[in-house]
Parts: structure tokens; sequence; C-alpha cells
């Protein structure tokens, strides 16, 4: 298995025909159905059906086609950060969904018009899944709360961000946690280091919170507490984004807990002239 068998793999399965990937690749149809064939057999196992003119990814490929891309975004990386190119090819990068919804917009729209032979790649998911993307390559870099906790990842700070209790409108005020224990509460998974803050603060009145649903959406986790099904911490940047922002009520934390910053982070010794530019941008928009 070599990187051109990976970047043929992935172009026909993007395409979906051997002709429009041997066009793309300026290859001859002949030697691209070479290289897959060569490649399914070293993986043995079929990465596509065959139906007329067309190929179909199996299931196989697309497990195969993930890591097909981070391979080669890895590779183009590794090149990167050796030759000293300016910022090129593709720049997978990762956030929480607050962040990429509110924060990282307008960087990526200078990033772009900065560097528009970059292929920006952007994934969004709870912190523990974009720590575990970044350990793994998936991601180059990943916008996550921080500081970095790991000894394998580093980073600057990026974008202050305050975390805030909301409750319906017709719910008693809260002052403390103790005020809501045993209560309902929305958040997402177990991963999110937004609800193990949500559960320290609890923890910490010496309160736990009642049953916790886990949500996949800020919109749904609003919509419910608006509805008043319970309680829940979210960050007041995307809240005040959302149309259900004047349905609920909105309480700090306190003692300076809900004041968080979202850094930039990347595991060690990956850093590649895509992320450089990164940091110098973030740099500037904050100077």
């Amino acid at each position: 298995m070599d990187l051109t068998q990976l970047e043929v793999f992935t172009t026909v399965a993007e395409e979906g025909s051997v002709t429009a990937a041997a066009e793309k690749l300026h290859r001859v149809p002949s030697n691209i159905s070479t290289r897959i064939k060569q490649l399914e057999e070293e993986l043995g196992t079929l990465l596509f059906h065959r139906e007329k003119l067309r190929l179909h990814i199996s299931d196989p490929g697309k497990t195969f086609l993930g890591y097909a891309k981070r391979i080669l975004a890895l590779a183009e990386e590794a090149k990167q950060s050796v030759s000293g190119q300016k910022p090129s090819g593709i720049f997978t990068l990762g956030a929480i969904e607050s962040c990429a919804a509110v924060h990282i917009p307008p960087v990526l729209a200078r990033y772009h018009q900065a560097y528009p032979d970059v292929e920006l790649d952007l994934s969004t998911g709870p912190s523990g899944d974009m720590i575990d993307g970044m350990l793994s390559g998936q991601f180059s870099a990943a916008f996550v709360d921080g500081p970095p906790k790991h000894p394998e990842i580093e980073g600057v700070p990026a974008f202050n961000e305050e975390m805030v209790l909301i409750s319906a409108l017709n719910h008693p005020n809260v002052t403390r946690a103790r005020d809501i224990s045993g209560s309902t509460i929305y958040a997402f998974r177990a991963n999110c280091s937004y609800r193990r803050l949500f559960e320290n603060w609890f923890a910490q009145d010496d309160a736990v919170p009642g049953k916790i649903y886990e949500m996949e959406s800020y919109h749904g986790i609003v919509a419910c507490v608006t509805a008043g099904a319970g309680l829940a911490l979210v960050p007041a940047s995307m809240l005040e984004t959302m149309p259900g922002k004047n349905g609920v009520k909105v309480y700090p934390l306190g003692d300076e807990m809900g004041k968080i910053k979202i850094w930039l982070m990347w595991r060690k010794g990956t850093v590649s002239a895509n992320q450089k530019a990164m940091t110098a941008l973030l740099e500037a928009m904050r100077a």
C-alpha cells in the first residue's frame, strides 16, 4: 500500500467512476482500475461494487476511506513541517459545536482569503472526540476548551467564553446548585467537558443533578428548557445567537467558574505550515 494507491482510491470514491478519476488525476483509466484492484487484493476485500460505468463504495470501502483521507492529510502535514512550504493542501480542523457556530466562522473566512490554496476540512463534536481526533491524526488541529490537559497536546488560547445556567421563565430563581439539586438537566454526551463542568458545579455545592438527558444540539437543549422540562448549562455566546434566547432565564455560575477559554490545540511535534498560519492569524485578530 502506498500514497499513490490511497490518492487513487479516494479520488474514485469521490468521483464515483474510474473515467472521472482518471481525468482528475491525469492518468489513463486502465491505470486507475489496476491500482484499485491491487489495493483490494492487498486488503482482502472489495472496496467498490461495480455497476456498469459506475462504482458504488462498499461498507468496507467507506471505513477505509476515512483512514485513507487521514493518512494523506498526515503525509501532506509531514511534508509541510519539514519543507517550510507556504500553507497549502488539506487542513483538517476539529471544533466543539458552539465554537464552530459562533467564534470561528470569521476566522475561517479570513484564513481562506489569505491562503486560498488550503482546503479547510472542518468537523464538529464533543471535546473528548476532538482530543481523540488529534491524538489519532484525524485532525491537524482543533478548537477545544483549554488549557490542554493531555501530555501529548499543546496549543494557544483563541477565544474567551462564559458558560451560563438556563431555566424556563417560570422557574424559581436559582442562586446556587443546591437550589436545583435533583432536577432534570440536559447536556451532551459524557465526554463533553461542558457537561463535566456542570456536574462539578453541582458537586462543589454538595448537590447532585437528577435525570441527565443527553442531547445532540444546543437548539434541542434550549427548546427543552424553554418548555420547562429541565435546566442546562450553555455557552453565553451560543445562546445569544439562538431564537429561543428570550424564552429562558439566564444565571452566571459565580466565582468565575463559568469563565473559560477556547484554545487552538494540536498534537506535539506535528506543527505544519497550515497550523502556523492559523496561529498567526488568531494572534493578529486578538491584538
